[in-house]
């Protein structure tokens, strides 16, 4: 057909995190988009661009499970005032940061809209491929309330704010309501602070979100219309009690114990630590405006982060790759896969941000791997990954190459 576009990437070693070692002598066929396949044999075509990649690594594009691409400040309460169109243009800086570092899908923990994937899915706006929740939920003084002690504004106006990353309902029928709401506005999951956090100003990290009642009536919301609910939770005490309403997916698990983490792997609930976010904060944080009452907090979940990810690897507990980064943050998105690479086998640090990630996102065979039918999500790396890990990292620069659904969005092979 005269409107196919094919590329053949050929001679390529293959790092998708599955295996220990690098699978060299591959050869990946594209058409349209998709994978069509993949063979340690030459693949011909009668058409089409033949990439020799030489002994180069191909890997499927990068997933960052918890991102926030809203998040143009680390002053949340001051990103919720700012216009829409404001966010909007700082979002698209973002995303397309985010793609230049090989991240070519992102799973959004609150604050991007329908609008704003759809504007990337057309290609009006280069960026990664966004999975979305809408708003993230808390009561009255959890994680989504900025106000402070002093602001007593109705929290009702966050839910029409780009920049608000949450919104703030109390009780049952209220939130089952604006549950819907999301799911409606183009929501794909649902999210719950169900714990206290670090950027809020008036929830110690120990605090509980949500009474039980409130979060098993948003599983069971989730579950009518197929999806499920991912929550913010830090402590052990916080995890044991979300997963036994019913919460499906575990963002940060800092805190984790091994108690909350055998429980995680018992329900077949995944765990989405976010290492970088608060050792970036640690070193930054204060010098880019966020709050005394946000800075004291950091150490307490940033300190237990690589023991955390032990605990939970010793329990078998699926982890997906997140970063939860905000504003000028958002660079040091690479960085969590020298984090982990502390504590970790390099093949899994890699597995969280590729296969694992998939299964996270319920996206299993169309991201994260490089296979048939999948979509063509490919980056090349210069060197191995498996054998230096920070070949991901400096904002791409070991990346000359970037396909997203078989648009070559970079390229400096040529």
């Amino acid at each position: 057909m005269a409107d196919e576009h094919i590329t053949i990437f050929a001679n390529a070693g293959i790092v998708d995190g599955s295996l220990e070692t690098r699978r060299d002598g591959m050869h990946v066929l594209v058409r349209n988009g998709t994978i069509e396949a993949v063979d340690d044999r030459e693949i011909r075509a009668q058409a089409g661009r033949l990439i020799d990649l030489k002994g180069k690594t191909l890997m499927p594009g990068l997933i960052d499970c918890h991102a926030h691409v809203c998040a143009t400040t680390v002053r949340l309460g001051d990103n919720a005032l700012l216009p829409d169109s404001l966010v909007t243009a700082k979002s698209m800086h973002i995303m397309k940061g985010m793609l230049k570092r090989g991240f070519t899908t992102v799973r959004d923990l609150g604050g991007a809209d329908f609008g704003l994937q759809q504007a990337v899915a057309e290609g009006l706006i280069a960026g990664p491929r966004l999975v979305i929740c809408g708003k993230g939920f808390s009561q009255t003084g959890g994680h989504s309330d900025f106000r402070g002690r002093y602001d007593d504004r109705p929290s009702g106006w966050l839910l029409s704010r780009l920049g608000a990353l949450g919104a703030v309902v109390d009780g049952i029928e209220p939130l089952r309501a604006a549950i819907r709401d999301q799911i409606r506005r183009g929501g794909q999951f649902v999210k719950l602070m169900a714990n206290g956090g670090v950027a809020s100003p008036t929830d110690p990290v120990n605090f509980f979100g949500f009474s039980r009642a409130e979060i098993e009536m948003a599983v069971e919301e989730a579950a009518m219309a197929r999806t499920y609910v991912s929550g913010h939770l830090y402590t052990a005490e916080s995890i044991l009690r979300g997963i036994n309403c019913g919460i499906a997916c575990v963002e940060h698990a800092t805190l984790v114990d091994d108690e909350a983490a055998r429980a995680i792997k018992a329900a077949g609930a995944f765990a989405v630590p976010t290492l970088i976010i608060f050792e970036s904060l640690n070193r930054e944080g204060a010098a880019l405006g966020l709050p005394p009452e946000s800075v004291a907090k950091i150490d307490g979940v940033r300190r237990p982060g690589l023991a955390s990810l032990e605990t939970l690897r010793a329990a078998g507990v699926t982890m997906g790759y997140g970063t939860d980064l905000l504003g000028a943050l958002h660079t040091y998105q690479s960085e969590e896969f020298v984090l982990r690479d502390q504590v970790l086998p390099t093949h899994e640090v890699i597995r969280s941000a590729t296969l694992d990630a998939a299964k996270v996102l319920r996206m299993e065979g169309r991201i994260g791997c490089i296979a048939p039918g999948a979509y063509a999500d490919l980056i090349v790396v210069d060197g191995n990954p498996l054998k230096d890990i920070s070949l991901l990292t400096r904002q791409g620069a070991h990346i000359p190459l970037i396909m997203k659904e078989g648009s070559i969005i970079k390229d400096d092979l040529t």
